[in-house]
């Protein structure tokens, strides 16, 4: 029996060296390779509901500028993104009265150069700058106020809400508004206007001015005519008198 177990024992210790060279030669997995780099338009179109917008980050650049400062800024960004339906309801022809140089200062005033999380944005110190900040000596920032259920953008030209968010995950944060961020510097009183002013209407003081100057226009009018009369009438009584003279 004991040599039978001697006999064995190199057997077994063979196994054992087989096994264990079976088990190192296997293969570990593969680490995780590295996250791509981070693109807007493709956040965007994912999205859904920005082709108006895309297009604009597109014909200006801005949306390659955007893409490249994400990937190599540690100070991350932060994108107001309006939807179709923001753009619909502008004044017919808006943006196509822009010039190029203008396009550019309104998709830049829809990008902060800073990633701000939605705490962020409930604590942060107004204005915030944008990529717009500074352009003609304009301050170009954005007003931000709210609660935890709803956070309020204000160009103090227009104002609107934060009515989702399609990524808020560092260096990027893209948040969806329902109005285009117009700035004062660009459409505020004597600019640029995208809104049709709507009709005057004439008050009971105008109508009754109104009157009174048509009364006083025509006046002149009237009382010459009358004038007139009174001479006429006076001219025919003298040639009566005259010829009752002659006569006797």
């Amino acid at each position: 029996m004991a040599t039978t177990r001697l006999a064995l024992a190199p057997l077994l210790l063979i196994a054992a060296v087989l096994l264990s060279t079976n088990a190192t030669a296997q293969p570990a997995a593969p680490a995780p390779g590295p996250a791509g780099p981070i693109n807007l338009t493709a956040i965007l179109e994912k999205g859904g509901q920005f082709s108006t917008f895309i297009h604009l980050l597109n014909i200006t650049q801005i949306g390659s500028q955007v893409n490249i400062q994400i990937n190599s800024s540690s100070e991350g960004m932060t994108v107001f993104a309006p939807t179709d339906n923001a753009f619909q309801n502008l004044k017919p022809g808006t943006l196509n009265k822009l010039s190029s140089d203008e396009q550019v200062k309104l998709i830049l005033y829809h990008v902060s150069p800073k990633f701000y999380s939605m705490d962020d944005l409930l604590s942060v110190s107004n204005p915030v700058r944008t990529q717009a900040s500074g352009r003609d000596n304009g301050v170009y920032g954005l007003n931000i106020t709210g609660q935890t259920n709803q956070i309020n953008v204000s160009t103090g030209y227009v104002e609107t809400r934060i009515s989702n968010a399609l990524r808020q995950q560092r260096p990027l944060a893209v948040y969806v508004v329902d109005m285009v961020l117009l700035p004062g510097e660009m459409f505020g009183e004597h600019k640029l206007s995208p809104i049709a002013p709507a009709p005057k209407k004439s008050t009971s003081s105008e109508v009754s001015d109104d009157t009174t100057t048509k009364k006083a226009a025509a006046s002149p009018s009237e009382k010459s005519g009358s004038g007139e009369k009174k001479v006429g009438l006076g001219f025919g009584l003298g040639l009566v008198v005259l010829c009752l003279k002659f006569l006797f």
